[in-house]
């Protein structure tokens, strides 16, 4: 009987610790997510120095990959984690989780923070982010994006590349070369934020309903996008 019972009081303390390490990592990509807020907000800020309305205006999906440095990709051989929402008929989808690793980058000297935020152009951008994995620039054509309220694109992104990048370091906003990367699904952290197993397509598609963590993220994409419209 006694042992049991230490079975019983085992088995329950596995199950709390459990719980509290899943807790623990919601409360993560809570914080991603707002970051990645953050990141939207801060990019936008000086209009004139942000991603020009008319690419904002015709963005299918916007992912964003937050505060990340040179010394966690050397060690763990992983750049970054981020955020992703897609443009559906009835607004901006809840978010997916995904991750970039791969490439060599020349802003990492000094190990400085960086946050990426990459824009998928068209159809078939968006069709890139349903597949668990795809390399930037082999996969799915890109460019580095242009800046400014009016800014143009030096090569003919409009009819070429399927995302746009950019790079936000120590305050400076400008696109960037990111052909060789991987943008792959976190299905991982997918689950845990909504505690299944959720496809990328059902989320992206606009058939999940955003929960209340998400939607500060989700709502600052909506606005941009929609001033960006409303601008045209």
């Amino acid at each position: 009987m006694r042992k049991f019972a230490g079975l019983v009081c085992t088995m329950a303390l596995a199950a709390s610790s459990l719980a509290a390490f899943g807790e623990a990592d919601k409360a993560k990509l809570d914080e991603r997510l707002l970051s990645a807020r953050d990141v939207i907000n801060e990019v936008m800020a000086t209009p004139d120095k942000g991603i020009p309305q008319s690419i904002l205006a015709g963005a299918s999906c916007v992912v964003v990959i937050p505060s990340f440095k040179k010394g966690a990709f050397i060690a763990g051989a992983q750049y970054g984690q981020g955020v992703a929402t897609c443009r559906t008929p009835n607004g901006w989808s809840s978010p997916v989780f995904v991750q970039l690793a791969g490439g060599s980058f020349g802003f990492q000297i000094g190990g400085q923070s960086t946050d990426l935020v990459l824009v998928a152009m068209n159809q078939n951008g968006l069709q890139d982010m349903l597949k668990s994995k795809f390399k930037i620039g082999g996969d799915a054509a890109a460019a580095a994006g242009p800046v400014g309220r009016n800014a143009q694109a030096g090569t003919d992104w409009k009819l070429n590349a399927e995302f746009l990048t950019y790079s936000r370091s120590k305050g400076l906003f400008a696109g960037i070369d990111l052909d060789g990367t991987v943008l792959s699904q976190n299905a991982d952290d997918t689950r845990t934020f909504y505690g299944a197993d959720v496809p990328f397509q059902t989320v992206l598609h606009g058939d999940k309903v955003v929960p209340t963590e998400a939607k500060p993220f989700v709502r600052t994409v909506a606005k941009y996008f929609v001033v960006s419209r409303d601008n045209q």
